[in-house]
């Protein structure tokens, strides 16, 4: 497959959704979370610093749980502490104990009112954890659990797939980390964030919508930091444009999945600057050689074989917010080139209570 061909332009009803104009509002969502929770995460980072804890536990589903993953990556990557996925049933349907002294507890929602995800945080705030909750809905029952509330503040959200509230999330984990573990080079990049957001979603990635329009199935291709998006864009391709898709790590897919990739099978890779970013760009080339249409977001620049997704340089840990903001737009036009409406995907609400 070539890199050159003529891009196909996003149709004009297309900025005339609420996805579109609600993930258009992700880098002023982010300005407006680290303005108005700058004394919460100073104090917050204070704490951690005083009494660190032995690990950290996420609560989370759906996107959330996207992007519980990526402060998975980046509190282990710059600070070391074991972090897990907080498997709600125990808590929800098994009524289960949970060991959760001298650790961190971090819930992350939009609603804040699943019953599960509140059992879950409630075991652990009873069994001595410290709560920490990231929720869009300061008047939830989420934020009444937590000892530190840091309020997402993306506004109201009317279109069922969530966007606005993951990038905050993102935005949000990274300044708790920011914080944490004093690393000024990840502190600057947070500040230009909100700008940055910006130019993402002005980059035109509708070169992808001839390959993606017609296809049933597809991989979604990250590693290190940008898994958590390859998963977010997994969903959303799936919630909004009715397209199977799957997400892998660039290290995962070399096993079993490798195995049904096919001549003019379609892989979207979603590759970082950093040394994660060349095991993402080294399957894109090996899926190129069997002839697989690999649309490739790089910030490197274009491949060989590849078509290329324009792409942002950031510091590599924030770089995966920025290629799920361009990604946003992308789906948005595709669900609409698919004939469906990303704003009310079939059998989906806005808040999903799972008990």
């Amino acid at each position: 497959m070539t890199t050159l061909m003529t891009p196909l332009k996003s149709p004009p009803e297309a900025e005339k959704t609420l996805m579109f104009a609600e993930a258009a509002e992700g880098g002023a969502a982010v300005a407006r979370f680290l303005k108005h929770n700058r004394a919460a995460l100073d104090s917050l980072s204070a704490r951690l610093k005083a009494n660190p804890p032995r690990s950290v536990t996420t609560v989370a589903r759906g996107s959330s749980d996207h992007a519980a993953t990526y402060g998975k990556y980046l509190i282990e990557t710059y600070l070391g502490v074991p972090t897990s996925t907080a498997a709600m049933s125990v808590s929800s349907i098994y009524a289960a104990p949970v060991v959760a002294e001298d650790s961190l507890c971090i819930a992350i929602s939009q609603s804040g009112r699943s019953p599960d995800l509140l059992a879950s945080v409630e075991a652990h705030r009873k069994a001595g954890a410290y709560i920490v909750a990231l929720v869009n809905d300061e008047a939830s029952p989420l934020a009444a659990l937590a000892d530190t509330l840091l309020p997402l503040r993306a506004g109201p959200e009317k279109s069922v797939a969530a966007t606005k509230s993951y990038i905050t999330s993102l935005a949000g984990l990274a300044a708790i980390v920011a914080g944490w573990s004093n690393d000024e080079a990840l502190s600057d990049g947070l500040r230009q964030l909100p700008e940055q957001l910006e130019a993402a979603f002005a980059l035109d990635w509708s070169a992808a919508l001839p390959d993606l329009t017609a296809a049933r199935n597809l991989f979604v291709i990250g590693r290190g930091f940008s898994f958590a998006v390859a998963q977010e864009a997994a969903l959303k391709l799936k919630e909004t444009c009715a397209l199977h898709a799957e997400a892998f790590s660039s290290a995962e897919v070399k096993h079993g999945p490798m195995a049904i990739v096919q001549d003019g099978f379609p892989i979207l890779a979603m590759a970082t600057s950093d040394s994660a970013g060349d095991g993402v760009r080294d399957v894109a080339q090996e899926f190129a050689a069997r002839d697989a249409h690999v649309l490739l977001a790089n910030p490197a620049g274009p491949i060989d074989g590849t078509l290329y997704l324009p792409a942002l340089i950031s510091v590599p840990a924030l770089e995966p917010i920025l290629l799920i903001q361009s990604f946003y737009r992308l789906a948005n036009s595709l669900s609409l080139a698919r004939g469906l409406d990303p704003d009310s995907p079939p059998h989906l609400n806005k808040v999903t209570k799972t008990v």
